[in-house]
């Protein structure tokens, strides 16, 4: 046995030789996880004791592969002791030395202790470090003044600038007229020294002393000496800690640290392994993304992968939020930034739309539109649970008051994919030769009461939402289809309004009533334009309410209306999710026999229902618009049509409402209007339904005043206002990527509607059904026919670009 007892008994060292001491591996964890009374025994000694040294020779220099034995370590401990107390005791001399010319202060610890604080004079040649920026710090040489204060750097880069007094952070001690090419190799043999470990060893034995301390001092005490290199490393050791150390003082590039106390290092710490926690759980996160994104489109993760977990629907929800500009705090908005950035990308919402398109997270036709204005496009379980209680349980309380119409003939005539069936027409020639006509709604009210869940419910979506892509119908799809639509070939609740017309198109005499009626015929405008064209004698009644809707424009037009009849698009776009799904596009003229029949038939239902409504003080939400200001005439050089309608449109007022007696529609060329035909479709033609239904059943106890009315028609038509808005957006999106699809170099017959600016024009592309602008030849006048090619086509920006064929 072979012992070593250090000077005064205050530390014994022991190694056994072998067999009788703790094994090397354990030795060197006791010494890797130092305590206080370690480090307290060899303090007694008077040694300020390298710690870099003791950390080699026990742990070598990675950590523990240095040692060889417990003896070995033990001799070279020893030698090291030795040599390092005659290394000390030079020093203090010189200290000492020093010691009268430097300036004294008291701190806060209550010692009168040298000034360390006193900032040196720079001069050039001098090495030092400034910060560049807030999230850099550099290493440079001092060049030049320039100016009174400022100073000219060659910094660690090669770059030459000017930097203020208060940018420097630190100036190296003992350096003078610095070679700037030796930056690199100085930053080089810096990075060696620098073991953040050393950082903890010193603070627990700065801690059990209380004392503050200085980079050159910490320098002495983990290094053994306080050399320039030496100082460097241990102020970037303690400029760059958040955890052991906190800057007591400061003056200008000079700091001193103080240790921190044992409970506030602990939460530090319990922070660092939380934030390190976060940092690799985000990490994996962004392997995830790069993954994804590199995998083909059918093996792409399914977007509900991405929402399974909290923290993982977070950071997606981060780049989603970014991709529509509407992020619900800064620090979702900074989180996707990070995520952009990690991914090597541009913060834009560009980049985070691009990104979980590429990811399979949005599909590459996503309706931005549609999540920035947050629109419900799913009812809830309560909702629709409350709408099968309606279909299972609700009765039907005017019952006894409704009139028996199965025996007439009803046409139901709509788009071809309308789910939500709402108005129907009949028609017969009476005795003395005019014509009966029914206009037949559908009668939602039999299901639903104002006030209840389902009707608050449509009363927050205000209407349908209609797009290319999908249907999200006002009520539950259920109740709305199956209960409240007519049906073809079934009995169905319905409010029929009947008019008997005057030969000349005016109304001779109307009623209303609660019905009952059985829909023959389920016609698209199509198919009822052919039957109409064909002329068949079985189907007069439909022959019947075309001569009907010919004399009302007639009489209509005598009244002042303005014809606007135009092209519409209409497109439905088949498994919008594929990258390149089906689209079908459809343009319709307003002026086609059918839907000028259902447009003639729902006008004169809707002044019918403001007659109704004034005849008996029924508030209702009356529309009115103003006709001053058109002079029909000052149009008719144009061709009839869209490029006469452009024009009119462009001139009209916009609609009033009136909740307590009829408006004027001048437009329309009728006394008053009420829209009557679409409850299921739209909530304020519901609440006409409740007030005319009230009134049907034998009084005036309406569910709303005018007031109310007033009230409610503020919030639907603001909510319906954006859904004209998302349905216009959609429409243009997928014709721009119809077109975007065409042969390049197609041609496309195209009107010109007016001149925009100089020879610029505003054109309606016939085959399209499209507005859109381009310079046109000289020569070419409003209403000319031209001849157009795509030139570029960009849904998701919005463009395209037309130029005439000349």
């Amino acid at each position: 046995m072979m012992s070593v007892r250090a000077i005064n008994g205050c530390s014994i060292i022991r190694a056994a030789t072998s067999g009788g001491g703790p094994p090397v591996s354990l030795f060197r964890h006791r010494i890797q996880r130092l305590r206080a009374s370690h480090l307290r025994e060899f303090s007694k000694l008077g040694l300020d004791f390298p710690l870099i040294r003791v950390k080699r020779r026990f742990l070598g220099n990675n950590g523990g592969g240095g040692a060889t034995s417990c003896s070995s370590c033990i001799h070279s401990l020893v030698e090291s002791v030795s040599e390092e107390l005659e290394s000390i005791n030079r020093r203090k001399r010189s200290r000492l030395r020093v010691r009268a010319s430097v300036k004294v202060k008291l701190t806060s610890y209550g010692e009168v202790l040298e000034d360390k604080l006193v900032n040196q004079e720079l001069e050039a040649g001098w090495l030092l470090e400034f910060k560049k920026d807030a999230d850099r710090v550099l290493l440079a040489v001092s060049h030049r003044r320039d100016g009174k204060k400022n100073w000219m750097v060659f910094d660690q880069n090669g770059v030459t600038c000017s930097i203020k007094p208060q940018q420097i952070t630190y100036i190296v001690p003992g350096v003078y007229n610095f070679d700037h090419t030796g930056l690199t190799d100085f930053l080089q043999r810096a990075q060696e020294n620098l073991d953040p470990q050393l950082i903890e060893f010193a603070w627990i034995e700065l801690l059990e002393k209380n004392k503050p301390v200085t980079p050159e001092e910490l320098a002495e005490m983990i290094y053994g000496r306080s050399d320039s290199l030496e100082s460097y490393c241990a102020h970037f050791l303690l400029s760059q800690d958040e955890i052991y150390f906190s800057v007591l003082e400061s003056k200008g590039s000079r700091s001193i640290y103080s240790p921190r106390p044992t409970e506030q290092v602990e939460e530090l710490l319990r922070r660092q392994r939380v934030k390190e926690a976060e940092e690799k759980e985000f990490q994996e996160f962004i392997q995830l993304l790069k993954s994804a994104k590199k995998a083909p489109i059918h093996a792409k993760p399914p977007k509900s992968s991405w929402l399974a977990d909290d923290k993982l629907q977070d950071k997606i929800g981060s780049l989603e939020a970014y991709a529509i500009d509407a992020w619900a705090s800064t620090d979702q908005r900074k989180l996707a930034g990070t995520i952009l950035k990690s991914m090597g990308l541009q913060k834009t919402s560009v980049s985070a739309l691009n990104l979980l398109v590429d990811i399979g997270y949005f599909p590459v036709h996503v309706n931005l539109d549609l999540l920035k204005l947050n629109l419900p496009t799913h009812h809830s379980e309560a909702i629709i649970e409350a709408a099968e209680v309606l279909l299972s349980e609700s009765s039907d309380v005017d019952a006894v008051r409704r009139i028996d119409l199965t025996h007439l003939k009803v046409y139901a005539i709509d788009v071809d994919e309308a789910d939500e069936l709402d108005d129907a027409l009949s028609a017969m020639r009476l005795q003395d030769g005019r014509i009966k006509i029914w206009i037949h709604v559908a009668d939602p009210a039999r299901y639903v009461t104002p006030g209840s869940k389902v009707d608050r419910e449509a009363r927050r979506r205000g209407t349908s939402v209609f797009l290319p892509t999908a249907t999200y119908p006002m009520f539950p799809e259920k109740l709305a289809m199956e209960g409240m639509s007519l049906r073809q070939g079934e009995n169905c609740n319905a409010v029929s309004v009947s008019v008997v017309l005057h030969s000349d198109g005016c109304i001779a005499e109307y009623s209303v009533d609660n019905s009952i009626i059985r829909p023959t015929y389920m016609l698209t405008y199509e198919s009822a334009s052919e039957l109409l064209h064909l002329n068949l004698e079985e189907e007069a009644e439909l022959r019947l309410l075309s001569e009907a809707a010919f004399i009302r424009s007639q009489w209509r037009s005598e009244q002042g209306a303005v014809d606007t009849t135009t092209l519409e698009t209409r497109i439905k776009v088949v498994n919008p999710e594929d990258p390149e799904p089906l689209i079908n596009l459809y343009v319709e003229n307003q002026a086609e026999r059918a839907m000028r029949l259902v447009f003639e038939m729902m006008i004169l239902c809707g002044e019918v229902i403001a007659t109704f409504g004034s005849q008996h003080n029924i508030p209702l939400p009356y529309r009115g618009q103003p006709q001053s200001n058109i002079d029909v005439s000052a149009f008719a050089h144009l061709p009839e049509g869209p490029v006469r309608s452009s024009s009119l449109v462009k001139v009209m007022r916009a609609a009033e409402m009136n909740f307590r007696c009829p408006v004027r529609h001048g437009v329309l060329g009728i006394p008053g209007y009420v829209q009557f035909t679409s409850p299921i479709r739209r909530y304020m033609d519901l609440t006409a339904h409740y007030q005319i239904k009230a009134f049907l059943r034998g009084g005036d106890n309406f569910p709303f005043s005018a007031g109310e009315l007033e009230g409610i028609a503020a919030s639907v038509n603001m909510q319906s206002k954006a859904v004209r808005k998302l349905s216009n957006s959609g429409l243009r999106y997928w014709v721009i990527e119809f077109l975007r699809r065409q042969e390049k170099g197609k041609k496309y017959t195209a009107l010109i509607l007016r001149f925009v600016k100089d020879r610029i024009a505003s054109l309606l592309l016939v085959e399209v059904g499209f507005q859109a602008t381009a310079w046109v030849s000289e020569g070419k006048q409003v209403g000319d026919e031209i001849q157009v090619r795509v030139e570029e086509a960009h849904p998701r920006d919005d463009l395209i670009i037309f130029k005439e064929i000349i």
